[in-house]
């Protein structure tokens, strides 16, 4: 194969060389993908769409979220809706980092308004919160799970190893008095349902990372898999219906993540649980469990990036707005767990 300096000829020239593509070439960034960089790509076989981590930040954390994300996906594809995969490539000669391409899929992510050709209505969000869910159900009815993606005896264990790992990394890296973080995770280690099933999880689901068709509410295609494990599938049910249709009279953590939903009338997280639960056939007992595990989870996480502000290495508005959305999340999942018991 030729040298070819610039990295986009060289991708390109690897393509058509190694993988049968022609024509490539890489168009325009696009938005949302988190850390990773997102690309749209024009080719001879159609659009697609390339992700890897930044060249000048490669890490094998990152190059292992976009390794694992296509081995996910390559799992799921045709029984789910995500993105066709076309290849994954480590090869860090070839463009700087480890990359997947997938076929490019028209849509839209919505987050607090709904896109034009939809009527604002309640029957309309109440049929997007119906194809969230329905989405959401056909991944976690892939059964069994492909020998491939992990271990399923130690996924049963993911809720009670992450709620360790995390009220660990809180303790040793703490830069202010979030006495909920101990609190919410002693009672969540104590009540830790076994699950009843373990299938493919997001690990991250919420309106933000679907692809809606721009005409009528329909999931086009799931993104953002860099996080996706084996675990009880309650755990994607719990977060995905705890944010939705949400009182805007509290403190939001998170406020923008499907607030279009944030509406009377609008069926609630409850009645999304229950149409899941018709689909799969699983149990919904520990949805409260759940919703509360999923937001002082996520509040727990997204703490590190509070930490980096106040340490003084990053300062954006999101982690400034870190100092409000991790206590409103705490909040939010301490209502929920009073509400199932907790004292």
């Amino acid at each position: 194969m030729q040298i070819v300096s610039d990295p986009a000829e060289r991708f390109a020239r690897w393509l058509e060389d190694e993988a049968g593509i022609a024509g490539a070439r890489i168009v325009r960034p696009l938005t949302g993908g988190n850390a990773n960089v997102t690309s749209l790509v024009e080719t001879a076989d159609g659009p697609m769409v390339l992700r890897h981590p930044p060249a000048d930040t490669v890490s094998d954390l990152a190059s292992a979220g976009i390794a694992r994300e296509f081995r996910f996906i390559s799992a799921i594809a045709g029984k789910a809706p995500v993105a066709e995969p076309i290849l994954f490539c480590d090869d860090l000669a070839v463009l700087g980092a480890p990359f997947s391409l997938t076929r490019f899929v028209r849509g839209v992510a919505i987050t607090d308004t709904l896109p034009p050709a939809y009527q604002n209505s309640v029957d309309t969000l109440d049929a997007v919160g119906h194809a969230l869910i329905d989405a959401l159900a056909s991944v976690h009815a892939i059964a069994p799970v492909p020998a491939a993606l992990g271990d399923v005896d130690k996924a049963r264990t993911f809720v009670p190893r992450q709620i360790e790992r995390w009220r660990a990394v809180r303790s040793a890296h703490a830069v202010r008095d979030l006495p909920l973080i101990e609190t919410l995770g002693t009672w969540l280690a104590a009540n830790a349902p076994e699950p009843e099933a373990v299938r493919i999880v997001h690990c991250d689901y919420h309106l933000d990372n679907v692809l809606m068709d721009p005409e009528m509410p329909e999931v086009r295609a799931i993104l953002d898999w860099e996080m996706a494990t084996l675990a009880d599938p309650m755990v994607d049910v719990g977060l995905v219906t705890a944010m939705w249709n949400r009182d805007e009279s509290l403190p939001l953590g998170f406020a923008f993540v499907q607030r279009v939903s944030n509406l009377p009338g609008v069926i609630d997280g409850t009645g999304l649980a229950q149409r899941w639960a018709h689909t799969t056939g699983l149990s919904i007992d520990h949805l409260g469990y759940f919703q509360a595990f999923a937001l002082w989870r996520l509040a727990a996480i997204v703490e590190g990036a509070y930490v980096l502000f106040r340490e003084g290495q990053v300062d954006g508005a999101y982690e400034r707005g870190l100092e409000h959305d991790v206590p409103a999340l705490l909040d939010a999942a301490w209502r929920i767990a009073a509400g199932e018991g907790m004292a």
